[in-house]
């Protein structure tokens, strides 16, 4: 019999109403064992960070998810961002596409961001072979777009042994690119006056195999993650400027003139301005739905998070952390700095499906993941 498909296995996957819906295990169905994850990382992304790359991190991070899905005609797929890399779970039909992508899209990041990334493709059953697990649920975002949670440390053990130099994505001949239309970095970074944009990750403490749900629920009222106080872009936040920042990579990825990127950016600030629409394209509704279709609240074998809190209310997190980890139930890192940024995958600007990764300006979460303790 032949093994379910990627598209078939998201359609029966349950999708969760609410955050807290990702937190009980029994929400989750594991990946058939015979399915794949593919793994990246940005080599050195906190040095780059550093030295002001982080947009150039942030677009590596996210270009395997567009050009995977651009090259498999945008079916649907588990995948998760991770600041400086991305994970996407497959089945076997989608191999041969998905290694070359990764390939070409090593070039890429290699040839034209200066940065180094490494990709591998993990088989299921050697990641349970070793040990952990991985199980996914579809989490609500929108009417238009699905998240994807995963528990069991399938990631983690995945990017363990990319890290290794096991099951490596060998790179594709120089100037062997992906298609990588849609990725865009062009909103300015979002500042919060009064606000600190704090990227998070909280787990496990080591040997456990999750947080206590009580402690879970806990942090998620305590920063109201089912609303949208922590957004740091909610709809009010997102604005059109001029001129527009990140066109340069942006035509690096999509191969447009960067005239052509910055005329487009002008017109729809002038749209936004009068309140115009033109050939389908609403800017009021493009930035409601912006809003919607960001990506700063996930689950990867705990949370994931990059929130807008007031100082007062960031101290009080961090004592709420920094108790629960002396007392064994949990290990965190936090990563504060004064700006979120945005790297979106927008196949259409005139349908909904457009989708927004976010992560802190200052470290983000590749940071978070240095602090983890």
């Amino acid at each position: 019999m032949d093994t379910i498909t990627t598209s078939q296995f998201v359609e029966k996957l349950p999708v969760l109403e609410t955050f807290y819906d990702a937190l009980p295990q029994e929400n989750y169905v594991p990946v058939p064992d015979d399915w794949f994850v593919a793994v990246t990382d940005v080599v050195q992304s906190r040095v780059a960070i550093r030295d002001g790359k982080f947009k150039a991190v942030n677009m590596a991070g996210v270009a395997m998810i567009t050009a995977v899905m651009n090259a498999l005609g945008h079916q649907k797929m588990p995948y998760i961002f991770g600041g400086d890399g991305s994970a996407i779970a497959f089945a076997p039909q989608d191999y041969a596409v998905i290694s070359d992508v990764l390939a070409r899209t090593r070039t890429w990041v290699g040839g034209e961001l200066l940065l180094e990334l490494r990709a591998a493709i993990v088989p299921v059953h050697v990641i349970r072979d070793l040990g952990c697990d991985i199980q996914v649920a579809g989490l609500f975002v929108s009417k238009a777009i699905t998240n994807y949670a995963f528990i069991g440390r399938g990631v983690a053990m995945a990017e363990t042994l990319m890290k290794k130099g096991e099951y490596e994505i060998a790179r594709a001949a120089d100037g062997e690119y992906p298609d990588l239309s849609g990725l865009s970095c062009r909103w300015m970074p979002i500042e919060k006056q009064d606000s600190k944009i704090i990227s998070m990750i909280v787990e496990a403490a080591d040997g456990e195999n999750q947080i206590p749900e009580k402690i879970m629920k806990d942090l998620l009222n305590m920063i109201n993650a089912d609303t949208a106080d922590g957004h740091p872009a909610p709809e009010s936040q997102v604005k059109f400027k001029w001129p527009a920042e990140g066109v340069t990579l942006e035509a690096k990825a999509t191969g447009t003139s960067k005239f052509k990127l910055y005329g487009i950016a002008l017109l729809a600030l002038i749209l936004n301005k009068t309140g115009w629409c033109m050939g389908g394209f609403n800017p009021d509704h493009y930035r409601k739905q912006l809003s919607l279709n960001t990506d700063y609240r996930k689950i990867q074998d705990g949370i994931r998070m990059t929130l807008s809190l007031e100082v007062l209310k960031v101290d009080e997190l961090r004592n709420f952390l920094e108790k629960h980890r002396i007392a064994g139930h949990l290990k965190y890192g936090l990563s504060e700095q004064d700006q979120a940024i945005l790297t979106c995958f927008v196949p259409s600007i005139t349908s909904d499906d457009h989708y927004h990764f976010m992560d802190g300006a200052g470290g983000g979460y590749a940071a978070a993941a240095d602090n983890l303790h």
